[in-house]
């Protein structure tokens, strides 16, 4: 009677449910350390992208603050500009020629020079103001002509002096050449039916009075 061999133990360990319970186990455990060293670097990667993006997004918003920080309150300065040009015209401009003329003969007086062939012209119109220039010869020695010249240049009366040149001097008596613009309202300058001022009109130098005629209104 032969004798049956004896199952070896590794064939045994093979067949057993157990072992292929461990081996299982172990390959889901595998692969589940797997799948999660994945994930964390995964989110390292997402984290380190959203921190980058973040950091853009706060520099986009600081160049756009300091972009739009001019136009901060804009609508407020506005308004502020036209209150200030409304409160220019209501103290500055003259209403009407008249006015003006009356305030050339007011200086004239107070500062003791002599005015001569004043002449009153027009500028095109503009869309709120007509300039209005006055040409003009002046005399009086040099302490008057000075208080005239400054008594121009600091009244509340809108004028700047565009042209002076000396025309003669005798002794202690200055003679200038002087133009002189002030504005009026579009209306008020055609109702002052002045007429316009030619072109280039501004006197040369030392140039005699009777051979530089300049078509204008007369001062009154």
């Amino acid at each position: 009677m032969s004798a049956t061999p004896s199952p070896s133990p590794w064939r045994e360990r093979l067949a057993s449910p157990l072992t292929w319970h461990m081996a299982g186990f172990a390959l889901l455990l595998a692969l589940a350390i797997a799948l999660a060293v994945r994930l964390g670097l995964d989110w390292a990667a997402v984290d380190s992208h959203s921190a980058e993006v973040l950091d853009n997004k706060k520099t986009d918003l600081r160049i756009w603050e300091l972009q739009t920080a001019p136009l901060r309150g804009l609508d407020q300065r506005v308004e502020k500009t036209r209150d200030q040009l409304k409160d220019f015209y209501a103290k500055r401009i003259p209403p009407n020629y008249s006015s003006v003329d009356a305030r050339i003969v007011d200086l004239q007086v107070d500062s003791g020079v002599r005015l001569t062939r004043v002449q009153y012209t027009q500028g095109p119109p503009g869309s709120s103001l007509t300039e209005i220039t006055m040409d003009a010869s002046i005399s009086g020695d040099y302490p008057a002509i000075m208080r005239f010249i400054n008594g121009l240049e600091r009244d509340p009366m809108f004028f700047i002096i565009r042209a002076m040149a000396l025309t003669s001097q005798q002794g202690g008596l200055v003679n200038l050449r002087l133009r002189v613009s002030t504005f009026l309202r579009p209306a008020a300058a055609r109702a002052s039916g002045l007429p316009p001022t030619p072109p280039e009109n501004a006197p040369p130098e030392n140039a005699p009075l009777g051979k530089t005629p300049a078509p204008g209104k007369e001062g009154e």
